[in-house]
């Protein structure tokens, strides 16, 4: 099982805020989607959600984890989990280590590049945020959650791997690398005890604990 994680963050310019989604693979810990705009809504963790989809190719199962927000449970967003056979998972209300890979790449994006510069626009923004993203945080940094691995070259390790294999998921290798139970083959749960939230989607506690 292939999971996927989100969350949204935001950067300040003398436009005003800019939103920026990011969806993170919880094997690989690469950026595989993203989407940065002027507005907080479900349109803004949808595009990054499709980049994610387009990205990863049809896998045999796909798992989305995010809060509880808003944008998250909004009939749009859940229609296009449901219509892309998406399993949706949300964190419990309150989990202060839930989503924390996800937090931690905000954290190195902000500590890294954006937290000491003042944009004019939210085009210098976006433009800043997407270099760092492409061309350095997925291609060159490197994580010590990975054994010192580039996310891109674990990513493109992997691919090799299934293809020589025959696979067409990463199931089987999820489990060596996260902390707590797991959905199919993938850590989602710190303690394995999932409750109902939406129809259709499990609330569970905190996946992959570790920094990188």
């Amino acid at each position: 099982m292939v999971v996927i994680a989100m969350a949204v963050t935001h950067n300040w310019t003398t436009e005003g805020w800019l939103y920026v989604a990011a969806a993170l693979d919880m094997f690989s810990r690469r950026v595989v989607g993203w989407s940065m705009k002027a507005e907080w809504d479900a349109s803004l963790v949808m595009d990054a959600l499709m980049m994610a989809v387009w990205r990863r190719g049809q896998a045999d199962a796909l798992l989305h984890h995010s809060d509880q927000g808003s944008q998250y449970t909004s009939e749009k967003f859940q229609h296009l989990l449901a219509y892309n056979g998406i399993t949706c998972s949300m964190s419990r209300a309150g989990n202060v280590w839930d989503n924390s890979a996800v937090e931690s790449f905000f954290s190195s994006l902000k500590t890294e590049r954006t937290a000491h510069k003042v944009y004019r626009a939210r085009d210098e923004a976006r433009a800043d945020v997407f270099d760092y993203v492409e061309r350095f945080y997925n291609p060159s940094r490197r994580h010590s959650a990975l054994g010192g691995k580039k996310p891109l070259a674990l990513d493109r390790q992997a691919a090799q791997t299934r293809n020589r294999s025959g696979m067409n998921t990463r199931q089987g290798q999820c489990g060596s690398s996260w902390s707590g139970a797991s959905v199919g083959s993938c850590p989602v749960s710190g303690d394995g005890r999932a409750r109902r939230g939406l129809a259709g989607c499990h609330a569970a506690p905190a996946i992959g604990r570790r920094r990188p």
